[in-house]
C-alpha cells in the first residue's frame, strides 16, 4: 500500500514540475531568429506574432533577422544557440527543401528543427510580363513548346525551383533559367519585358500585377487567394502538379522541453485563429494556416516525400533520408 501511495506521489510530483515549468516560461526575453531579410511576407507575419506573444507572456519577444545562404545561415545559427528562450520563425522549406537537397549542412534539418505550429501558407503566385504576349498557362506552355529556349523564368528560393523546374522537365519544355540574388532587379526586368515568367511570394507580385505591366496567370495552391480571388488556382486550371504549398511556423531546438513547446504552440493557435489576425495576413497575400504540433510534422514529413520525388523528376540530386 505504501509503495502504491509513494508512486502516486512521485508521479504527482513530476507532473507539477512538468507544469510549473511551461507556467514559469518565459521568466526572460524571448528571442525570434528569422532567417530572411526584414521586409519579407514572413518577416511581416513574425512581427505581427510577436507583438501578440510578447502581451501573453508578458516579456519582450525580439525579432532578429539573420538572412542569408537560402536561410542556412539564420537555421544554423539559432540551432547552435541551444536556448529554450530562442525560437525559430521560418517558412517550412528549411526542414523539407534542404532535407531534400543539401547533404553538407551545419545542422540535421530534421532532428535539429522541432516543428512547434504552422502559422500561414505563403501563397505563391506565377506571373508574367504582359509584354511576353502569356495570359494563362495554357499560353504558357504553348509558347515554351513552340519556341524552345526562346522564354525564360526565374523563381524566388525553396519550392518554386523545385516543382517549377519539375514541371518545365515533365513537360517537355525548354526555357532559361535565370538567377537573381536579389528581388528589385527581377521585378523590374519582369515589368520591362527582360523576364518572362517569375514565380515568387503573391504579396510581392500584386502592386505590379495592378501597374498592369505584370499577369498574374495563377496562384500556386490548391485553392484561391482571399487577396486576389479573381486569380485561379492551379489546381483548378489542371496543373496540379504547379501546386507549391509551403507553410511559416514556429520552430523549437532539439531538447525543448515538451511543456514549453505545448504552451508555444496553443499560444501561437490561439493567435493565429483571432480574425483580425488572419485579415491582416490575407491582405498581404497570405491564408492563415494555424494548426497543431503533430499537423505541422505531419506536413513537413508528407512535404519531404513528395519533393524528393519532385526533385527526382527534375533530375536534381537528392539527399535520402
Amino acid at each position: 500500500m505504501w509503495q502504491m501511495i509513494s508512486s502516486l506521489l512521485l508521479v504527482a510530483a513530476v507532473w507539477c514540475s512538468f507544469c510549473g515549468s511551461a507556467n514559469a516560461w518565459p521568466d526572460r526575453a524571448v528571442h525570434l531568429i528569422l532567417p530572411v531579410p526584414a521586409g519579407s511576407a514572413s518577416d511581416f507575419t513574425a512581427r505581427l506574432f510577436a507583438q501578440r506573444l510578447s502581451v501573453k507572456w508578458a516579456q519582450p519577444v525580439v525579432v532578429e533577422n539573420r538572412p542569408g545562404a537560402d536561410g542556412i545561415i539564420g537555421v544554423a545559427s539559432f540551432v547552435n544557440l541551444h536556448d529554450d528562450h530562442t525560437l525559430l520563425f521560418a517558412i517550412s522549406a528549411v526542414a523539407t527543401v534542404h532535407a531534400v537537397q543539401n547533404e553538407n549542412l551545419p545542422y540535421d534539418p530534421i532532428e535539429d528543427l522541432l516543428p512547434v505550429a504552422p502559422v500561414s501558407e505563403i501563397v505563391l503566385a506565377i506571373a508574367a510580363s504582359e509584354k511576353s504576349g502569356i495570359h494563362s498557362l495554357e499560353d504558357l506552355v504553348r509558347s515554351a513548346r513552340a519556341a524552345p529556349g526562346k522564354l525564360n523564368w526565374a523563381s524566388s528560393p525553396g519550392l518554386p525551383p523545385l516543382i517549377f523546374g519539375a514541371f518545365i522537365k515533365g513537360s517537355g519544355l525548354e526555357m532559361a533559367s535565370i538567377f537573381y540574388r536579389d528581388l528589385a532587379p527581377a521585378v523590374q526586368d519582369l515589368g520591362e519585358g527582360r523576364l518572362d515568367i517569375y514565380v515568387h511570394a503573391l504579396s510581392v507580385l500584386i502592386p505590379q500585377a495592378q501597374s498592369g505591366r505584370v499577369r498574374l496567370l495563377a496562384v500556386a495552391s490548391q485553392q484561391r487567394a482571399p487577396a486576389m480571388p479573381d486569380v485561379p488556382s492551379v489546381t483548378e486550371l489542371g496543373f496540379p502538379e504547379l501546386s507549391m504549398e509551403g507553410l511559416c511556423g514556429f520552430f523549437g531546438s532539439r531538447g525543448m522541453a515538451v511543456a514549453i513547446r505545448e504552451r508555444v504552440a496553443a499560444d501561437v493557435m490561439a493567435i493565429a485563429n483571432e480574425p483580425d489576425v488572419q485579415e491582416r495576413l490575407a491582405a498581404i497575400g497570405q491564408a492563415a494556416r494555424p494548426g497543431t504540433t503533430a499537423e505541422f510534422a505531419a506536413f513537413l514529413a508528407d512535404n519531404r516525400k513528395r519533393l524528393m520525388v519532385v526533385a527526382r523528376t527534375a533530375g536534381v540530386p537528392t539527399v535520402h533520408k
